[in-house]
């Protein structure tokens, strides 16, 4: 109502200097002309109005409305149809081919990685093309040619349970999931492409790559073969992260990590068989360890400690017993146990060296006290059990003492028959782990139990926890790689510049990467299996053959 007043003042304001200025003239017989057009009224037929329309005429009359084809207003079916009209008209689909034809200097080359054709498209995918087109379009206004093409991952998890859907594997051999699979992707790499046409994105959409092509699969089976030869390639029986909900090793890029997961941690005691010469006059001391994992005790091999560290042996002002703990951590036991604990001796890591407990579950199994670097004293008791197939530093102990790898969690992610009769099927991280602590509060090791949100991976697919257990898969060994890829990342420009030394940390710490999954939909690792031994066949005559085809 604000605005019309304002219109209608500036009207009559006009009409008042036209009066002065030319007598009502020309300046009065063009707004009463362009007046008459909008209401309708050809040229001299915008006379006056009646009497009873005169005020709403007054307002009428000061509002000049512009005379256009343009559309108001479109919605529906008509506003996609002359969108792709103004796409049609304008050329949006030579662009690419124009700018690459056209003389410069340079070429800014875009290598964009692929989408999974695992569905349609969606707002990430808006936001992922687009602004990457956006650039390539500022690099094209800078007299440069743009090379851009864009491509799909055909292969892997998240196509064949897709695919699949609630059908699962079960009845279906390799073959027809593969088939599944592949009419799956090709399916959503035609809606995902249609998609990103009609976004208007500027790339060399004649000439997309796609995984799951024969030339593809040729090239990496190439760089398979050339990293073989040079002993990049290897198998091995090691911890890996395994995803019971997807039935798969996955590599570290796979895991995302919640930081909201709740364990229920533990303390629980190993009581000294064998004890060490300096505390040898004491009787009856229990190593005191913690984890979050309480369903890795049946696997544990071993107790650490920090050779460095000092060691105390304390006694509970509750009930007198006797415990081994780090003597940094005596304090915050103390308060976390609701008793005081009195120093009885204190020693040196080092001189643990020969002890043994008892394992807490297991009758008649023993495990010694052995020397680690990776024990800490951020949080527990400054002592670590160690279960060899379900960590990746206490397998690296286990290799250094040459002890045994003992795996009792199937691919479901339940106890094997090894776990014994009271764990035998039970999904180690919610029943399973009920069952283990109640044993340890039968036999007298509970101390304590807590509830521990911390970090912990999932798989980053099914949003579902993985745990650690071994197996026999492929690996790069990415340590006799670090150097050169060091070298390669210096001549790299980062930005920001402070996430290279993130990147360098990570080339430090991920020593080796499985490549390995027991899936059907993807490239195969090019090995020939024996029946019986299940020993592997693999050279560069096998590897030449599988190219041919």
């Amino acid at each position: 109502m604000l605005l019309l007043c304002r219109v209608s003042a500036a009207g009559r304001t006009l009409r008042r200097w036209g009066s002065q200025r030319d007598g009502g003239g020309l300046l009065h017989r063009a707004l009463s002309f362009s007046s008459g057009r909008c209401q309708g009224a050809g040229p001299g037929e915008g006379g006056a109005q009646p009497a009873e329309d005169s005020a709403q005429a007054r307002y009428r009359d000061t509002v000049l409305l512009p005379r256009t084809d343009f559309p108001m207003k479109l919605t529906g079916q008509k506003l996609l149809d002359r969108e792709l009209q103004i796409q049609q008209e304008c050329g949006f689909a030579d662009l690419y081919s124009w700018q690459r034809a056209r003389k410069a200097k340079k070429e800014f080359c875009l290598h964009d990685g692929p989408p999974y054709a695992n569905g349609d498209p969606h707002v990430g995918h808006a936001l992922n093309k687009i602004l990457k087109d956006i650039r390539n379009r500022f690099e094209m206004l800078r007299g440069r040619q743009v090379h851009y093409i864009p491509g799909w991952d055909c292969h892997g998890l998240p196509i064949e349970l897709k695919a699949l859907g609630e059908l699962g594997t079960s009845g279906l051999s390799p073959l027809q999931i593969r088939q599944k699979a592949r009419e799956f992707a090709v399916g959503a790499i035609a809606r995902q492409k249609a998609a990103f046409q009609r976004w208007g994105v500027m790339a060399d959409w004649d000439k997309c790559y796609y995984t799951f092509d024969g030339a593809y699969e040729a090239a990496q089976l190439k760089v398979f073969q050339e990293m073989h030869s040079k002993g990049f390639i290897y198998q091995d029986y090691k911890p890996v992260f395994w995803s019971p909900s997807s039935r798969t090793a996955l590599a570290e890029a796979e895991l995302e990590y919640n930081p909201e997961h709740v364990s229920r941690a533990i303390y629980a005691t190993f009581p000294l068989v064998t004890l060490p010469p300096d505390i040898a006059s004491e009787e009856g001391v229990s190593v005191l360890v913690w984890t979050t994992q309480p369903w890795t005790i049946p696997a544990n091999q071993a107790v650490c400690y920090m050779p460095n560290a000092k060691y105390s042996v304390v006694k509970r002002e509750d009930n007198s017993q006797l415990l081994l703990v780090a003597a940094e951590r005596t304090a915050s036991l103390s308060a976390l146990l609701g008793t005081e604990l009195q120093i009885v001796a204190t020693f040196t890591g080092s001189q643990l060296q020969g002890g043994v407990c008892k394992h807490p579950t297991i009758p008649e199994k023993q495990v010694p006290l052995l020397p680690a670097n990776h024990v800490t004293m951020a949080k527990g008791t400054g002592l670590v059990h160690t279960a060899p197939a379900h960590g990746m530093d206490d397998y690296s102990v286990a290799s250094h003492f040459k002890l045994s790898v003992e795996c009792m969690v199937d691919e479901d992610g339940k106890f094997t028959e090894m776990a014994g009769p009271d764990l035998q099927d039970l999904a180690v991280m919610t029943e399973g782990t009920d069952k283990v602590i109640s044993m340890l509060k039968a036999c007298g090791a509970l101390i304590k139990e807590e509830q521990c949100v911390h970090s912990y991976p999932y798989d980053w697919r099914t949003k579902q926890p993985v745990v650690i257990r071994p197996s026999k898969q492929w690996f790069i060994n990415t340590e006799s790689l670090k150097d050169k890829a060091k070298d390669a990342l210096q001549k790299v420009r980062v930005l920001p510049e402070s996430a290279r030394g993130g990147l360098l940390a990570m080339l430090d710490k991920r020593t080796y990467w499985c490549i390995s999954r027991q899936r059907s939909w993807g490239v195969p690792i090019p090995v020939f299996y024996h029946k019986e031994t299940g020993d592997a066949l693999i050279n560069n005559s096998v590897l030449l053959l599988l190219k041919a085809f």
